[in-house]
This record gives structure tokens, sequence and C-alpha cells, in this order.
């Protein structure tokens, strides 16, 4: 087992009782990494930020604002495209997918709902839209917001984003 994959399950266990959604000051004391590792919903993210090699940079000084697809949302692509992006032959594109998800500085949900669109670390943009009281990212609902972490902020969403082809 990899040590950062083997890091990350020690610190989801260690964290079980800590809910994505709890603003606690622990919570914040911890990087984008661990807050996401320590809520327990984002086991597939975890995994593929470590495939890409994108660990180490979001454990960074940042700040960043992640729009963090759960385990559900990676679930819901079609069968066998999460395995096949965790291949090491496949780690540009996993990077490019990861990346659009990841916006550079602390964007809270306030100021979400305000963008039309957002750059992200890829070098693409977002699409941000407010569809009654929630707001959209691309196709994605944003269903939890400002999740603090010491380096950025986490908005938890439904679907996982790709990146337009162009």
């Amino acid at each position: 087992m990899n040590i950062e994959i083997r890091t990350l399950a020690i610190a989801t266990v260690a964290a079980l009782g800590i809910v994505a959604g709890e603003a606690s000051a622990r919570a914040a004391d911890q990087d984008i990494v661990e807050t996401a590792a320590a809520a327990g919903q984002f086991k597939t993210l975890a995994a593929a930020l470590n495939e890409a090699g994108l660990v180490s940079t979001l454990k960074g000084s940042g700040p960043f604002t992640v729009f963090a697809p759960t385990d559900a949302a990676f679930a819901k692509l079609p069968a066998g495209t999460v395995e096949n992006l965790l291949k090491p032959e496949n780690k540009d594109k996993l990077t490019a997918i990861l990346t659009y998800h990841v916006v550079p500085g602390r964007v809270m949900a306030a100021d979400v709902a305000k963008l039309q669109e957002a750059k992200t670390v890829n070098g693409k943009t977002l699409n941000v839209s407010t569809k009654g009281s929630g707001v959209m990212v691309n196709d994605a609902n944003v269903t939890q917001t400002n999740i603090a972490a010491s380096n950025g902020i986490i908005h938890v969403v439904d679907t996982v984003i790709l990146p337009p082809n162009n």
C-alpha cells in the first residue's frame, strides 16, 4: 500500500467522528487533503489525487477552493471509468479532470453564488449558475459549502465535473 494512501486511510479512521459539514476548529487546522479524508465520503477522490500525484500540491500553502466530488458522484460515472482513469497510462487525463475541480484562492459560497464562471487550475473555465436556492458548477449541484481547511475551502458536489475537450 502506498504510504500516502495509508496516511489518508489512517487519517480517515482517526477522525471518524468528523462530518464534512462541521465547521470545527480541528477541521480548520487540517489541510484540504486531511479534511477530505476525515470526512469519509471522498475515498475515491483521495485515491485519484494520489494516482495523479496531486496530494502534495493540495497539502501546499494554497489557498485553493476545491469542488470535491463524493464517492457517490464517482459512482455515477459509467462502469469501469474510475478504474480506467486510475491506470498509470491515464495519469494526464486524470490530472486534467481533478485540476478542473480546483480554483485558485479561497472562494466562499457567498462569492461562488455571485460568479458566472471561474477559471480552474487546469486553465479551463467552470460555469457557475444558481438554480432556486442552490448553486451549480457546470452540471454538478453544490450540496455542502464552506468546509474550512487550513489551506482553502471545500465545496461538495454531487457529480464529477469533466473538462471540455477543446
